[in-house]
Order: C-alpha cells, then sequence, then structure tokens
C-alpha cells in the first residue's frame, strides 16, 4: 500500500474520533434503556456500536471534511488534513450503519435517519447551520440529545415512546445543549475566519454562562423527574450526580477565556462530566437489569 494512502487511512480514522463518541457521546444512548422494563442486551450492545462509531463516527467525518480545522477541535488537539475521497467514505460509513438499523425496527430507522439529516444540515456547505446560534442549538438538542435518546430506548426494547420519554429525551437535550456553547470558545478564530456565527461568538462568555444554568437546571430536573417513578432511588442519584457535576463545570466555566488554549479545559470539562453521568447510569443498567437489590 503506497505511503500516502496509509496516511489518508490513519487521517480518515482519527477523525471518526471513536474514542470521543464512545465517552463523551454514550451518555444519552446508556440512558434510553433505563427506560425499558426489560433490556433486549443484544439489540442494545449492538446498535450502541452502530450509533457510536457508524452514524456519529460518519457525521464527525463529514463535519471534518467541510470545516478544514487546522486548530483544535472536540477529541484531537491536532486534527490532520483529509483527501477527497473522505467526504464519500463519512457517507458510506454512515450508510452502513443505516442498514445496521433496520435489525432494530422500523421506528429505530426513522430516528436514525432524522439524526443523519439533522448532522448534514449542520455540515454541509450549502446549509451550515453549525454557522447559525439557533439553527445549530437545534441539530444538537435533537440529533446528539433526544435522537439519541430515543435510539437508546428503541434499541433496547422496541417499545412506542410514552410522554414521559419524550419529557425524558427533553432533559438529555435540555443538559447537552447547555454544555455545548462551551465546546465552541477555542474555536472563535476558526469560526471567525470561516464566518461562521456561532453562539459562542454572537453571545460571549457571559451569555455562554448564563445559557447554562437554567438549561442544565431545567434537564436534570426533567430526568430526575421521569427516573424517580421507576426507582425513587435512580431520580435521587441523578440529582446528586447533576450537582457534583454541576460544581466542576461551573468551575470550568467561570475560567474560560475563548483562547485556543481552553482546548485543555473543556475536553477535561467534557471527559469528566461524561464520566460521571456515564458511570451513574452504567450502575444503574446494571442494578436494574443485572444485578436487582432484594
Amino acid at each position: 500500500m503506497p505511503r500516502n494512502l496509509r496516511r489518508e487511512l490513519w487521517n480518515f480514522f482519527l477523525h471518526l474520533r471513536w474514542h470521543y463518541q464512545l465517552t463523551v457521546g454514550s451518555g444519552a444512548y446508556l440512558l434510553g434503556g433505563l427506560y425499558q422494563t426489560e433490556l433486549d442486551l443484544r439489540s442494545f450492545v449492538v446498535q450502541f456500536a452502530n450509533v457510536h462509531l457508524l452514524l456519529l463516527g460518519g457525521a464527525t467525518v463529514y463535519n471534518s471534511f467541510c470545516d478544514r480545522d487546522e486548530g483544535p477541535i472536540g477529541g484531537l488537539r491536532h486534527p490532520p488534513p483529509l483527501a477527497g475521497w473522505t467526504r464519500a467514505a463519512s457517507w458510506g460509513v454512515q450508510l452502513v450503519g443505516l442498514l445496521v438499523a433496520f435489525l432494530a425496527g422500523l421506528a429505530f430507522v426513522a430516528v436514525y435517519l432524522l439524526a443523519m439529516v439533522l448532522f448534514w444540515l449542520y455540515s454541509a456547505p450549502w446549509s451550515r447551520w453549525k454557522g447559525h446560534p439557533h439553527k445549530s442549538l437545534f441539530v444538537i438538542g435533537v440529533g446528539n440529545g433526544l435522537a439519541l435518546f430515543l435510539l437508546g430506548y428503541l434499541a433496547a426494547g422496541g417499545r412506542a415512546p410514552r410522554l414521559e420519554i419524550l419529557a425524558a429525551g427533553a432533559g438529555v437535550a435540555l443538559v447537552l445543549l447547555s454544555l455545548y456553547p462551551a465546546s465552541q470558545v477555542f474555536q472563535l478564530a476558526e469560526d471567525a475566519r470561516r464566518g461562521d456565527r456561532t453562539f459562542a461568538r454572537r453571545y460571549g462568555l457571559v451569555g455562554i454562562r448564563r445559557f447554562f444554568v437554567p438549561c442544565y437546571a431545567a434537564g436534570v430536573l426533567l430526568i430526575a423527574a421521569t427516573l424517580a417513578p421507576q426507582d425513587g432511588w435512580m431520580g435521587a442519584g441523578m440529582l446528586l450526580t447533576a450537582t457534583v457535576a454541576s460544581a466542576f463545570i461551573w468551575r470550568v466555566l467561570t475560567r474560560l477565556q475563548g483562547v485556543p488554549s481552553d482546548y485543555a479545559s473543556v475536553m477535561r470539562l467534557k471527559y469528566v462530566t461524561s464520566g460521571l453521568f456515564v458511570a451513574f447510569i452504567a450502575a444503574c443498567l446494571m442494578f436494574t437489569h443485572f444485578l436487582p437489590l432484594p
């Protein structure tokens, strides 16, 4: 294999950012499994890999191809350049995932397709919702929040979502949205170069902090309120986990300066916060479905 092709393939693999998808991006999907009384473990695991490796991985490569970032991006401090063929390959990865999605039923496929379309609108040069402060929030809230939560819920059991499930999904969307603008603070120069009017560019650091508090609080309360009827300890545990995480998040938010060196702080915020929530959700899944307490 020619050396240049090996390098292009390696760069493509790096931009899939699978380590980032499986850590920072997994909480919404995993939480969906908590709302099923019986867990279809095989479907849940297969579609977990599908959603995070193929759907999110492919969408991330497409976004990187459109952005052509030279500075740090989520999960990559030094993003390498992408070859021309990687745009088609990014769609190929997602389409393979779409075929796998049929194993979980038509409702799962419909939500999967919705997420694909939203990620496309987010990145594509002709639509570029990423460059609009409010349209980008819609994509993150619905695509990365509500849709991923519903994909986890449907893969876990396949039942039609009830009203409280949609309320929980809205809570997930709000929690993710509360943290999303912070991921833009180290890319202000890159976004200005492209002409993207992101939330961080429009509202600044003060706006990011003001947005976080009500959005995060409302999201956590919705999730806790919908978990509590199933198990009061899970609802209380969610509130406790979110409170601990919020203290750390606020500490980081108040120290951001809107410069590229903020990258390390934002990544630490994402990994630590996601780690707390994922650890709590994983423990709840274990005790709810595999090691039920007497």
